[in-house]
């Protein structure tokens, strides 16, 4: 197993409720380790059920480099009178083990996150650990080395196992290995928190695509079908199918947007949910993506 650097804290405590019994263990002790932001709320407050959602936001996005725990004092009515807790929503900062910052009151979503992201620097600046290691596994992915590239977004997830790209790049190496049943599985056990982040959309789509290409005839014949009736649309949308199961995106595209401009209510509108699921499973910024988006637009538009 590759060794990964790092001291971030482990991804599973990011966000926990906290109280009396727990908060010695919760705050104080693990505040020596990473910051901790302790948000004290009781189900009432109007205010704290804005704050509470964009502080837990704003902690995910740092992927460990801080933690949060949550406070009900309704329940839990000592720590919150030993810290003088005297409205809600109030919102402390620990770090080695003592209080650093904090305040009171709901604020906008950027100063959240600029609050979070201030205490998250007081333990310095991340290590670039992970970052590196990303950026190793894409290009063994884009390089054609699957079995490395899975080896080393598995090892990232183990130092981080909210990290999407991490859960996304698994995925995408399983597929590209032709393991479909083990990319369902690492899609399967993805947590809630980034189920639906945009590297594990990406994932899910690339996988259904796979899937599709598993019952798709041969290119070949699909493409004589369509040569002999341009006007049996089920061929050509089984065409373009074949296509993208067979690494021929640009050309899939092609052929579903020739679908969607002689029939866009075919199917229910299947050749554009098709191209809307092959753009997701690409990155925002390829070039089959920018160019398929805007022939696509040209034509609902038109």
């Amino acid at each position: 197993m590759i060794e990964l650097g790092g001291t971030d804290a482990p991804a599973t405590d990011l966000i926990k409720d906290g109280g009396d019994a727990t908060f010695m263990e919760d705050v104080v002790e693990a505040s020596k380790e990473v910051p901790v932001i302790v948000d004290f709320w009781a189900p009432w407050c109007g205010p704290c059920k804005t704050l509470g959602p964009a502080l837990e936001e704003a902690v995910r996005k740092l992927g460990g480099r801080v933690r949060m725990v949550k406070v009900d004092v309704d329940q839990n009515q000592a720590v919150a009178g030993q810290l003088r807790v005297q409205s809600i929503p109030t919102v402390y900062a620990f770090f080695n083990g003592q209080p650093v910052d904090g305040f009171q009151g709901a604020l906008p979503p950027s100063e959240v996150e600029a609050f979070v992201t201030k205490i998250a620097d007081l333990a310095g600046e991340p290590d670039n650990g992970l970052a590196d290691a990303m950026d190793a596994a894409e290009a063994m992915l884009a390089e054609g080395e699957a079995a490395d590239a899975a080896e080393t977004f598995a090892a990232i997830l183990e130092e981080d196992g909210h990290h999407a790209g991490a859960a996304g790049g698994l995925i995408r190496s399983h597929l590209a290995l032709d393991d479909l049943e083990q990319a369902e599985a690492v899609l399967n056990g993805v947590p809630a928190e980034i189920h639906d982040a945009a590297e594990v959309e990406a994932a899910r789509a690339a996988l259904d695509l796979a899937k599709q290409a598993q019952d798709a005839g041969p290119v070949a014949e699909l493409r004589a079908a369509v040569d002999a009736d341009e006007g049996n649309h089920q061929a050509r949308f089984d065409y373009a199918v074949a296509l993208q199961g067979a690494g021929e995106t640009e050309a899939a595209v092609d052929q579903l947007l020739d679908l969607f401009r002689r029939d866009r209510e075919w199917n229910d509108g299947a050749a554009k949910t098709q191209l809307f699921m092959i753009f997701d499973a690409l990155k925002p910024t390829d070039p089959v993506v920018l160019n398929g988006r805007r022939k696509l637009s040209s034509m609902i538009f038109a």
